[in-house]
């Protein structure tokens, strides 16, 4: 999708005024422009705009209300709001603010057109003069990645297809590709993954994508990829199931975070885990208090077949822990219980290292891509406890259900690793300035710049 232009002819200007910043702003214009905002009732919130014509009716320039520190939406609304034309940034003049506007215009440039007829865009931006094309470019194909992904329906985005689309996206960047499929997944010690996939006639798998140099600091990055959730035996209602093509949205993520990595040539020695299952049902489904044998040896009895995402999670944070790397971080769309604490917007993030919790806020702050810290606490240890097993996946108590999904994953994570889990939606369901309607990008860029920040590039 074209969305830049680099043209450097005639555009029209959008010129950022703040709230408290427009009456200067209006008595720096003639008369008749500085009437035409009165007229219209435009005041500078963030997010708005004022289209003022010249002498003739032509679109002279548009006005963008911004926040008084600018905030990447602000711009959101810009690439699917205005008339068509190229269009050119006033007022952001150094490299943060340049970087941030471009950035919100270009996310809200989405669109997901696979399945109808696609509608072009008309508006274009010219590459403002301070900005970092670069990271604007990375960060905007890992989100459109993102949400191209969790928006595919699960038909075309199973876990063969999911595998097929990691594969072309290792092949492009010269990265390691392996899999594990089917019964693989028994003769090679993944048992938990085959347990809770087997039920489907698109086999289980694990995805593994390794890159770059043996010699710099490890990362992992484990994502959940349930490419769909009916609930197994335990199953979901209609109105719980119809957006469960969205539960590889953790999948999603980690590949998108790789793609970041990737083109900005970190130095990591990273590698991506994707557990790929589709939870059916099946007269070999999984059954309610079945045991499940794990790949670290511990057993897991089945509380509810719904909460097979951890499950899966299990046997792959027990392969990145085996390697000893210096960080794991995993994506999951994991527990009601997260979005019911911090909202749909607000991923919840687990960790068992303090330095590492404070970075990841610190720089998830710096991007505008908030996280929030939940605690691991101990406490709640003996309620994943299980009583034919050594664990379960379903605490009897309906309490604190984010925290005891992450003591369940942190069972199968060496004390001495570093790791973060980040439970998140992964899903926006209204639109809003520079976040269609749809899967979304989620804690992407926080993490990116974590890892950034973690090793010090």
């Amino acid at each position: 999708m074209k969305i830049f232009s680099s043209r450097r002819g005639k555009t029209t200007k959008v010129s950022a005024v703040t709230k408290f910043g427009l009456k200067k702003w209006m008595a720096s214009q003639p008369l008749q422009t500085s009437n035409w905002i009165k007229k219209v009732g435009f005041d500078g919130t963030s997010g708005s705009t004022c289209l003022v014509p010249g002498e003739d009716g032509s679109l002279e320039q548009v006005l963008v209300g911004v926040s008084d520190s600018l905030k990447i939406w602000d711009t959101g609304g810009l690439a699917g709001g205005l008339p068509e034309g190229i269009y050119s940034f006033v007022g952001f003049n150094d490299k943060g603010t340049a970087t941030l506007a471009t950035l919100g215009w270009a996310l809200g440039a989405y669109r997901f057109d696979r399945y109808k007829k696609p509608v072009p865009l008309k508006t274009f931006l010219q590459w403002p003069e301070f900005c970092d094309k670069k990271h604007v470019e990375r960060t905007v194909e890992a989100t459109f990645l993102v949400r191209d992904l969790i928006n595919t329906p699960a038909e075309d985005m199973g876990p063969s297809e999911l595998e097929k689309f990691t594969r072309s996206l290792a092949e492009k960047h010269n990265a390691k590709f392996r899999v594990i499929r089917g019964k693989q997944l028994l003769s090679q010690n993944y048992p938990a993954i085959h347990a809770i996939g087997r039920a489907s006639d698109d086999a289980p798998r694990l995805i593994d994508v390794t890159w770059g140099k043996t010699t710099h600091p490890k990362v992992t990055l484990v994502g959940k990829g349930v490419c769909f959730d009916t609930g197994g035996l335990d199953i979901k209602p209609a109105s719980g199931m119809k957006f469960m093509k969205k539960d590889m949205g953790g999948a999603a993520h980690v590949l998108g975070v790789a793609s970041m990595l990737i083109s900005a040539k970190a130095q990591v020695r990273l590698r991506v885990l994707i557990p790929a299952v589709e939870n059916n049902i099946a007269g070999n489904s999984i059954r309610p208090l079945d045991v499940v044998r794990t790949r670290n040896g511990k057993t897991i009895e089945i509380g509810h077949t719904d909460a097979e995402g951890r499950v899966i999670l299990a046997d792959a944070l027990s392969e990145a822990a085996r390697e000893k790397p210096g960080l794991i971080i995993d994506f999951a769309t994991l527990t009601g219980a997260a979005r019911v604490a911090l909202g749909a917007d607000l991923p919840a993030l687990f960790t068992n290292d303090d330095a590492l919790a404070e970075l990841m806020l610190k720089s998830g702050k710096a991007v505008q891509d908030p996280l929030w810290r939940l605690p691991l606490w101990s406490g709640y240890r003996s309620q994943i406890e299980g009583k034919t097993a050594d664990l379960t996946n379903s605490a009897d108590t309906g309490f604190g259900g984010a925290i005891t999904a992450a003591l369940f994953l942190q069972e199968f994570v060496e004390p001495a690793t570093c790791w973060a889990h980040v439970d998140l939606m992964a899903w926006n369901s209204t639109a809003r300035p520079g976040r269609p309607e749809g899967g979304e990008a989620m804690g992407l860029r926080a993490v990116y710049q974590s890892i950034l920040d973690w090793i010090g590039q």
